[in-house]
């Protein structure tokens, strides 16, 4: 009979597994997201090392409580513990951080300007990718048209003054600007509502995963303790039945 409680044991190793896996997702995840860190540095974003530091250490220590788990050591139990608690802390601070993260973006998104842009549109793949967003959505530039320089590009024309189907405002035409190349009648809209909006929603979901971590941390750090409690309660009665047989 092993010192923990089976099913105790079966949903803490159970749960660990998940958040290893997660960890998993989440180094992948920070890889792919390293490609665009100068971008997202430049409207404030925050950088990734601490993301790479989070997703590493996620997944390091679900490993040390499947293994602590499996052991059934309350010295491996207690480093566990540990990692939980302080984990729960940095939790909670990076989930303040991302709020005032988010709070900096927002007043960035709404004082953007041009000359702020200019330099982002000068990657080829960010410039196609707002050409899309453009077409889907009949907006014209970030900030304003002249994000494009001297030649607006065909993305922008519009046909018709109509409304998108993302909302109020979008569809309409304007004429371009003077002195500029490119189609005669552009859109009205600039695109920095529409991107802003999915920015935000990734914002809140950051926000609910830090703060829901935390409570899982919380969790992790109670099941632990409670774990930890069976171990020794074992092993004394062990010992003292030793010491009753010795006798």
């Amino acid at each position: 009979m092993g010192k923990i409680n089976g099913c105790l044991k079966c949903l803490f190793i159970f749960f660990n597994v998940i958040y290893a896996i997660l960890g998993c997702v989440l180094v992948y995840g920070t890889a792919r997201a390293t490609i665009y860190s100068h971008q997202l540095s430049a409207v404030g974003g925050p950088g990734l090392g601490w993301a790479w530091v989070f997703a590493i250490g996620m997944l390091g220590i679900s490993c040390l409580g499947i293994y602590a788990a499996c052991s059934e050591k309350a010295l491996m139990l207690k480093i566990f513990a540990g990692f939980m608690g302080v984990g729960m802390i940095i939790m909670l601070i990076f989930g303040i951080i991302m709020a005032v993260t988010r709070n900096k973006v927002q007043d960035a998104f709404m004082t953007l300007t041009s000359e702020y842009v200019k330099p982002i549109l000068e990657d080829e793949e960010m410039r196609t990718m707002l050409q899309a967003i453009q077409e889907a959505v009949q907006c014209c530039g970030v900030a304003s048209a002249e994000d494009w320089g001297n030649e607006i590009p065909e993305s922008c024309r519009c046909s018709r003054s109509s409304y998108s189907s993302y909302g109020l405002g979008y569809g309409q035409c304007k004429s371009k600007p003077q002195g500029f190349k490119g189609p005669d009648s552009i859109h009205a809209q600039t695109c920095s509502d529409f991107i802003y909006m999915y920015v935000d929603l990734a914002f809140k979901v950051a926000l609910g995963f830090f703060f829901g971590f935390a409570v899982t941390a919380l969790l992790g750090l109670l099941i632990s303790l409670l774990m930890i409690h069976q171990v020794k309660r074992h092993d004394g009665a062990g010992g003292s039945s030793l010491a009753m047989k010795g006798y």
